[in-house]
Protein backbone atom coordinates (compact mmCIF):
# COMPACT_ATOMS: atom_id res chain seq x y z
CA UNK A 1 0.00 0.00 0.00
CA UNK A 2 1.34 3.30 -0.67
CA UNK A 3 -1.32 5.00 1.25
CA UNK A 4 -4.34 3.59 3.34
CA UNK A 5 -6.86 3.68 0.21
CA UNK A 6 -4.02 3.47 -2.31
CA UNK A 7 -2.68 0.12 -3.72
CA UNK A 8 0.88 -0.24 -5.85
CA UNK A 9 0.47 -2.92 -8.14
CA UNK A 10 3.30 -4.49 -10.03
CA UNK A 11 1.96 -5.79 -13.51
CA UNK A 12 3.43 -8.01 -16.44
CA UNK A 13 2.31 -8.63 -20.03
CA UNK A 14 0.60 -12.01 -20.48
CA UNK A 15 1.50 -13.08 -23.57
CA UNK A 16 5.13 -12.46 -22.88
CA UNK A 17 5.64 -8.95 -25.08
CA UNK A 18 7.27 -5.55 -23.96
CA UNK A 19 4.53 -3.05 -22.89
CA UNK A 20 6.47 -0.32 -23.58
CA UNK A 21 5.51 3.35 -23.18
CA UNK A 22 5.48 6.80 -23.40
CA UNK A 23 5.83 8.69 -19.56
CA UNK A 24 2.79 10.46 -19.02
CA UNK A 25 0.74 7.60 -21.32
CA UNK A 26 -2.33 5.07 -18.94
CA UNK A 27 -3.68 1.79 -19.55
CA UNK A 28 -7.33 0.80 -19.13
CA UNK A 29 -8.79 -2.05 -17.06
CA UNK A 30 -11.49 -4.23 -18.20
CA UNK A 31 -13.81 -5.70 -15.75
CA UNK A 32 -18.29 -6.19 -15.29
CA UNK A 33 -20.09 -5.02 -13.10
CA UNK A 34 -21.77 -7.62 -11.06
CA UNK A 35 -25.11 -7.73 -13.45
CA UNK A 36 -22.69 -8.64 -16.22
CA UNK A 37 -22.49 -5.11 -17.95
CA UNK A 38 -18.83 -4.33 -19.28
CA UNK A 39 -16.68 -1.19 -17.90
CA UNK A 40 -13.26 0.00 -17.48
CA UNK A 41 -11.03 2.24 -15.55
CA UNK A 42 -7.94 4.17 -17.12
CA UNK A 43 -5.02 4.35 -14.88
CA UNK A 44 -1.63 6.38 -15.85
CA UNK A 45 1.48 4.25 -15.60
CA UNK A 46 4.06 4.99 -12.64
CA UNK A 47 7.09 3.01 -13.79
CA UNK A 48 9.77 5.35 -13.40
CA UNK A 49 10.55 5.35 -17.55
CA UNK A 50 14.49 5.14 -17.96
CA UNK A 51 14.73 3.24 -20.91
CA UNK A 52 12.79 1.04 -24.09
CA UNK A 53 11.02 -1.72 -22.06
CA UNK A 54 11.78 -5.10 -23.19
CA UNK A 55 9.54 -8.60 -23.11
CA UNK A 56 9.01 -9.73 -19.43
CA UNK A 57 9.62 -6.33 -18.16
CA UNK A 58 7.27 -4.52 -14.88
CA UNK A 59 4.56 -1.74 -15.38
CA UNK A 60 3.13 -0.01 -12.55
CA UNK A 61 -0.15 1.48 -11.49
CA UNK A 62 -1.46 3.40 -8.65
CA UNK A 63 -4.80 2.35 -7.38
CA UNK A 64 -7.81 4.48 -5.32
CA UNK A 65 -9.41 2.25 -3.50
CA UNK A 66 -13.30 3.43 -3.11
CA UNK A 67 -15.94 2.10 -0.92
CA UNK A 68 -18.34 -0.18 -2.65
CA UNK A 69 -16.49 0.33 -6.11
CA UNK A 70 -16.52 -2.33 -8.50
CA UNK A 71 -12.65 -1.83 -9.32
CA UNK A 72 -11.51 -1.68 -6.26
CA UNK A 73 -13.00 -5.14 -5.43
CA UNK A 74 -11.35 -6.33 -8.35
CA UNK A 75 -7.93 -5.19 -7.38
CA UNK A 76 -8.02 -5.98 -3.90
CA UNK A 77 -9.18 -9.75 -4.71
CA UNK A 78 -6.08 -9.78 -6.60
CA UNK A 79 -3.60 -12.17 -5.66
CA UNK A 80 0.07 -12.72 -6.48
CA UNK A 81 0.39 -13.87 -9.89
CA UNK A 82 -3.05 -13.22 -10.83
CA UNK A 83 -4.11 -11.61 -14.28
CA UNK A 84 -5.95 -8.36 -15.15
CA UNK A 85 -7.74 -7.57 -18.51
CA UNK A 86 -6.01 -4.15 -20.08
CA UNK A 87 -5.63 -2.53 -23.12
CA UNK A 88 -3.19 0.30 -24.08
CA UNK A 89 -0.98 2.41 -23.72
CA UNK A 90 -3.30 5.65 -24.70
CA UNK A 91 -2.84 8.89 -24.27
CA UNK A 92 -0.63 12.34 -25.33
CA UNK A 93 -0.21 13.82 -21.44
CA UNK A 94 2.91 13.57 -22.23
CA UNK A 95 6.38 16.03 -22.69
CA UNK A 96 6.09 16.85 -26.39
CA UNK A 97 9.49 16.60 -28.08
CA UNK A 98 8.53 20.10 -29.97
CA UNK A 99 8.41 22.08 -26.47
CA UNK A 100 11.46 24.74 -26.28
CA UNK A 101 9.65 26.18 -22.70
CA UNK A 102 12.40 27.17 -19.95
CA UNK A 103 10.02 25.65 -16.86
CA UNK A 104 7.42 23.23 -16.69
CA UNK A 105 4.66 23.02 -13.86
CA UNK A 106 3.80 19.85 -13.13
CA UNK A 107 -0.04 20.08 -10.80
CA UNK A 108 -1.08 16.98 -9.44
CA UNK A 109 -3.23 14.94 -6.61
CA UNK A 110 -3.83 12.29 -5.29
CA UNK A 111 -2.88 9.34 -8.00
CA UNK A 112 -2.57 12.11 -10.53
CA UNK A 113 0.86 12.29 -9.55
CA UNK A 114 2.19 9.09 -11.34
CA UNK A 115 2.79 10.50 -14.66
CA UNK A 116 5.13 12.71 -13.04
CA UNK A 117 6.95 9.96 -11.27
CA UNK A 118 7.19 8.60 -14.83
CA UNK A 119 8.60 11.35 -16.56
CA UNK A 120 11.61 12.03 -13.90
CA UNK A 121 14.40 10.24 -15.85
CA UNK A 122 13.07 12.63 -19.16
CA UNK A 123 13.06 15.81 -16.94
CA UNK A 124 16.75 14.64 -15.80
CA UNK A 125 17.60 14.23 -19.30
CA UNK A 126 15.81 17.99 -20.70
CA UNK A 127 18.18 19.71 -17.26
CA UNK A 128 20.74 18.50 -18.74
CA UNK A 129 19.94 18.91 -22.34
CA UNK A 130 18.29 22.36 -22.34
CA UNK A 131 18.93 23.50 -18.70
CA UNK A 132 14.86 23.29 -18.12
CA UNK A 133 13.44 23.96 -14.35
CA UNK A 134 10.09 21.77 -12.70
CA UNK A 135 8.07 22.78 -10.38
CA UNK A 136 5.90 20.20 -9.08
CA UNK A 137 2.85 20.97 -6.81
CA UNK A 138 1.80 18.01 -5.29
CA UNK A 139 -1.75 18.18 -3.07
CA UNK A 140 -2.37 15.33 -0.14
CA UNK A 141 -4.19 15.63 2.47
CA UNK A 142 -1.69 14.45 4.81
CA UNK A 143 2.28 12.89 5.00
CA UNK A 144 1.23 9.56 4.80
CA UNK A 145 -0.71 10.19 1.69
CA UNK A 146 2.09 11.71 -0.21
CA UNK A 147 2.11 9.00 -2.64
CA UNK A 148 6.01 8.48 -4.16
CA UNK A 149 7.02 11.88 -2.04
CA UNK A 150 10.26 10.13 -1.00
CA UNK A 151 11.11 9.34 -5.10
CA UNK A 152 10.36 13.25 -5.47
CA UNK A 153 12.21 14.62 -2.71
CA UNK A 154 15.19 12.53 -3.43
CA UNK A 155 15.38 13.77 -7.03
CA UNK A 156 14.68 17.24 -6.03
CA UNK A 157 17.61 16.82 -3.85
CA UNK A 158 19.50 15.65 -6.59
CA UNK A 159 18.32 18.23 -8.94
CA UNK A 160 18.72 22.01 -7.74
CA UNK A 161 16.51 22.73 -11.03
CA UNK A 162 13.38 20.82 -9.85
CA UNK A 163 11.40 22.25 -7.15
CA UNK A 164 8.99 19.61 -4.83
CA UNK A 165 6.36 21.24 -3.42
CA UNK A 166 4.08 19.28 -0.97
CA UNK A 167 1.11 20.98 -0.30
CA UNK A 168 -0.70 19.40 2.79
CA UNK A 169 -4.43 20.16 3.34
CA UNK A 170 -5.12 18.73 6.82
CA UNK A 171 -1.84 18.06 8.67
CA UNK A 172 1.45 18.81 8.09
CA UNK A 173 4.88 16.68 8.40
CA UNK A 174 7.22 16.85 11.42
CA UNK A 175 10.49 19.27 10.66
CA UNK A 176 8.70 20.11 7.46
CA UNK A 177 10.76 21.04 4.37
CA UNK A 178 11.20 23.99 3.68
CA UNK A 179 8.95 23.58 0.24
CA UNK A 180 6.03 22.40 2.31
CA UNK A 181 2.86 24.52 2.23
CA UNK A 182 -0.32 23.82 4.02
CA UNK A 183 -3.10 23.69 1.92
CA UNK A 184 -4.32 22.93 -1.51
CA UNK A 185 -2.45 23.25 -5.07
CA UNK A 186 -4.67 25.98 -6.25
CA UNK A 187 -3.76 28.23 -3.11
CA UNK A 188 0.42 28.35 -3.76
CA UNK A 189 0.17 28.50 -8.31
CA UNK A 190 0.32 32.13 -8.07
CA UNK A 191 3.50 31.87 -5.56
CA UNK A 192 5.15 30.68 -8.67
CA UNK A 193 4.63 33.34 -10.85
CA UNK A 194 2.80 31.68 -14.03
CA UNK A 195 4.47 33.13 -17.13
CA UNK A 196 3.39 32.38 -20.50
CA UNK A 197 6.34 33.44 -22.11
CA UNK A 198 8.53 30.40 -20.51
CA UNK A 199 6.02 28.11 -18.86
CA UNK A 200 4.07 25.02 -19.96
CA UNK A 201 1.62 23.57 -16.83
CA UNK A 202 0.74 20.03 -17.12
CA UNK A 203 -2.64 19.40 -14.28
CA UNK A 204 -3.61 15.83 -13.24
CA UNK A 205 -5.87 14.76 -10.52
CA UNK A 206 -9.06 16.01 -8.70
CA UNK A 207 -10.91 17.69 -11.01
CA UNK A 208 -12.02 20.59 -8.89
CA UNK A 209 -8.21 21.23 -8.97
CA UNK A 210 -7.59 21.03 -11.99
CA UNK A 211 -10.60 23.36 -13.04
CA UNK A 212 -9.20 26.07 -10.21
CA UNK A 213 -5.75 25.58 -11.54
CA UNK A 214 -6.72 25.83 -15.13
CA UNK A 215 -9.00 29.09 -14.63
CA UNK A 216 -5.60 30.79 -12.90
CA UNK A 217 -3.56 29.75 -15.60
CA UNK A 218 -5.56 31.40 -18.02
CA UNK A 219 -5.86 34.37 -15.91
CA UNK A 220 -2.43 34.73 -16.17
CA UNK A 221 -2.01 34.81 -19.45
CA UNK A 222 -0.83 31.12 -20.46
CA UNK A 223 -2.63 30.02 -23.47
CA UNK A 224 -4.50 26.57 -23.34
CA UNK A 225 -1.77 24.92 -25.83
CA UNK A 226 0.55 25.06 -22.82
CA UNK A 227 -1.95 24.17 -20.15
CA UNK A 228 -2.26 20.07 -20.70
CA UNK A 229 -4.60 18.34 -18.02
CA UNK A 230 -6.52 15.23 -17.34
CA UNK A 231 -8.67 14.39 -14.91
CA UNK A 232 -9.20 11.68 -12.04
CA UNK A 233 -12.80 10.63 -11.13
CA UNK A 234 -13.52 8.29 -8.36
CA UNK A 235 -16.17 6.27 -9.67
CA UNK A 236 -17.99 3.65 -8.75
Amino acid sequence: MLAPSVGHYVFVRGDGLPLDFIPGQFIQVHFSYADGTATKRSYSLATIHDHALGAGETVEIAVSYVAGGAATALFEGLETGGQIDASGPYGRFCLMPGDANRRYLFIGTGTGVTPYRAMLPLVEKLIAERGIEVVLLFGARTPEELLYGEDFRAFADKHPQFRFVPCFSRELPENPHPDVRHGYVQQFLAEFSPNPETDIAYLCGNPNMVDACFESLKANGLPIPQIRREKYVSSK
